[in-house]
């Protein structure tokens, strides 16, 4: 049973210390660590590994015995919405695993996180039963700032740990999901504006594309500005549909895009679906992928 993980951490400036929870998850016998990276101006670090359940078990408290240790969510800045220190650990379906086996696996992990280092934690996605509860944005809305006194409000005790967030580490949001991408689209300009009317214009949750989930954000080192999206069913809405959206309503105000980034890995479906699109491939099939047809 293979099974992805991809937690992301809430620092992504003090590159020792992504470094050093990298070793960490590395350390652990079973695990494979594909692949990992830190953006500054989100201050947030992305790490994807691999495994069967008891070895991504030691691999994620290893991960939060590192991060806890080094990070302090009083003194976090960063653009993307954050609730915590280890911020979200999402547990992924690939070969043998199916997605009762992942989130089965959430509550395992959630509760020995909560034991072991009296941070709260909630379900999301798959692993939730409840309804209210499922969406990650509604769980993260308020951020680390506003935690206390979400958590102090109904509805919001945690699945498994104090009814308090921990003072330097927050709360965490474990769960299992579905296949995603990270997907962001830079913009040459700097005006936030246009980055948050462009993600308001183009995710699901405003009547824009489907299964697509986008905010507007400063990147202050580069001068420029971003529209960062989760695509979460990229079958549905695939990566040329969102980048073409972008692209689009960033043209009703003036501004053209830069460039567009993916961050950790990607299905190879995903991408050879956009080239087929460009390109007007007729009759393109992934069986035609000589590394598809290798590994058949």
């Amino acid at each position: 049973m293979t099974i992805l993980c991809i937690p992301n951490v809430s620092e992504g400036r003090r590159r020792e210390v992504v470094d050093a929870i990298a070793d960490a998850v590395r350390g652990v016998g079973a695990v494979r660590l594909l692949d990992y990276s830190a953006d500054p101006s989100h201050n947030r670090s992305v790490f994807t590994f691999v495994g069967d359940a008891p070895a991504l078990e030691r691999a994620v408290m290893a991960l939060y015995e590192c991060a806890l240790g080094a990070i302090d969510m009083r003194l976090h800045r960063g653009e993307h919405p954050r609730l915590g220190a280890v911020d979200v650990v999402p547990f992924v379906p690939i070969e043998g695993a199916q997605m009762a086996d992942c989130a089965a696996l959430a509550r395992r992990v959630g509760a020995a996180v909560a034991i072991r280092f009296d941070v709260p934690v909630y379900l999301y996605e798959e692993a939730s039963d409840d309804p209210a509860r499922k969406s990650l944005e509604d769980i993260r809305r308020g951020e680390f700032e506003g935690l206390a006194a979400k958590m102090a409000s109904a509805g919001w005790k945690p699945d498994f740990g104090p009814s308090a967030p921990h003072p330097t580490a927050g709360a965490s949001v474990v769960g299992a999901r579905p296949p995603l991408i990270a997907y962001n689209v830079n913009l040459a300009t700097d005006r936030l504006d246009v980055a948050k009317q462009v993600a308001a214009a183009v995710r699901s949750s405003s009547g824009g594309l489907s299964h697509v989930k986008a905010i507007g954000v400063r990147l202050a080192d580069r001068g420029i500005v971003q529209v960062s999206m989760n695509l979460t069913n990229y079958q549905k809405t695939p990566i040329f549909a969102a980048f073409e959206a972008v692209k689009r309503e960033a043209a009703r105000h003036g501004v053209r895009v830069l460039e567009s980034e993916i961050i950790g890995l990607v299905p190879s479906a995903a991408l050879t679906s956009a080239a087929a699109v460009y390109l007007q491939l007729a009759r393109f099939t992934d069986d035609q992928v000589l590394e598809t047809r290798l590994r058949a």
